[in-house]
């Protein structure tokens, strides 16, 4: 696809995604903006922006996944830098929003710190944020300005119809996740079902009760988020254990941290099926997993935002 960018367009990416981000230039047909991000010896962020940028519509690339601290401070600098050099618009593409998981206190003396990241980019300058997938989406209702965020659910659903998986069904890990398995149940058209875990004191084990007809059938986890793969691990386990004939997860984040790939290896898990939002480490990269890449929608989206036309059509 063959994209008009005006004049005043620029694309700068920071470190946390370097190859995703030099995707969604190929796919827009431009260049990335010159810059250097240096370390004072103290271990400080400098940035230098080696390009004038006045009055451009910049878009800013950095997912703030592990390290989550350092990407999060580097696009903070980031953006002052180019609110401090007149840029017109700083649009802040962040393909996983990450410090979402603190979104309410759940519990007293509790920070909410999906809000506090979200000040900080307002307060640095940000004039629009585009990510995809929140980890809740009233998160959305955090920002005071403009918040676009896509879905990964069709890149998903698109190589489980490309599969073409015999007696499918989708399976929610756990109560909190029906609402994303019942969407790609329904893009998929097929059943859906959930593991439902309860423990009834805390001095009881807990049960597992496998709501959904199972026995036999190529069973999909969806879940937002693969952190420490203990979730996506012990679902596929139980899974197999009561008559599933194979089973495979899906998410759009791949955070991957501790143990999790070797939990994935070992478990029953026939393959996972994530995207790009967060960048896989070669070690990381196991014949279990599966990476689909989201650069072409944010390249769409990115287009949609700098040519004022509407992002809608990029959610049917």
């Amino acid at each position: 696809m063959s994209y008009q960018l005006r004049k005043n367009f620029k694309l700068f990416t920071l470190n946390s995604n370097p190859e995703l981000a030099a995707e969604i230039a190929d796919h827009l047909g431009c260049q990335l903006g010159k810059s250097s991000i240096t370390r004072f010896s103290d271990g400080e962020v400098q940035i230098n922006i080696e390009e004038s940028v006045r009055g451009a519509d910049v878009f800013l690339i950095q997912s703030t996944s592990q390290p989550g601290n350092e990407n999060v401070m580097e696009l903070l600098i980031m953006i002052d830098a180019l609110k401090r050099a007149s840029a017109n618009s700083i649009n802040v593409v962040i393909p996983y929003y990450g410090y979402a998981r603190q979104d309410r206190k759940a519990a007293s003396r509790e920070p909410i710190t999906a809000k506090l990241v979200a000040n900080m980019l307002e307060k640095a300058g940000a004039t629009h944020i585009i990510t995809m997938d929140l980890h809740a989406p009233q998160l959305q209702g955090f920002f005071n300005m403009p918040v676009d965020q896509l879905l990964g659910g069709t890149i998903l659903s698109k190589h489980f119809t490309d599969k073409a998986l015999d007696d499918a069904i989708v399976v929610a890990p756990d109560n909190g996740g029906l609402g994303r398995a019942r969407k790609l149940a329904d893009q998929l058209d097929v059943p859906i079902g959930f593991i439902d875990k309860r423990q009834m004191k805390p001095d009881e084990p807990e049960t597992v009760n496998i709501v959904g007809d199972i026995k036999g059938k190529n069973v999909i986890i969806i879940v937002d988020i693969v952190d420490t793969a203990v979730t996506v691990s012990a679902a596929a386990d139980v899974l197999i254990e009561n008559g599933a004939k194979a089973v495979y997860a899906c998410c759009t984040h791949a955070v991957l941290s501790g143990q999790a790939v070797q939990k994935l290896e070992n478990s029953a898990l026939t393959e996972l099926i994530v995207t790009n939002t967060i960048h896989v480490p070669e070690e990381k990269r196991i014949e279990k997993l599966t990476i689909l890449s989201v650069a072409a929608l944010l390249a769409e989206a990115i287009e949609h935002v700098h040519n004022e036309k509407p992002v809608t059509p990029l959610f049917e």
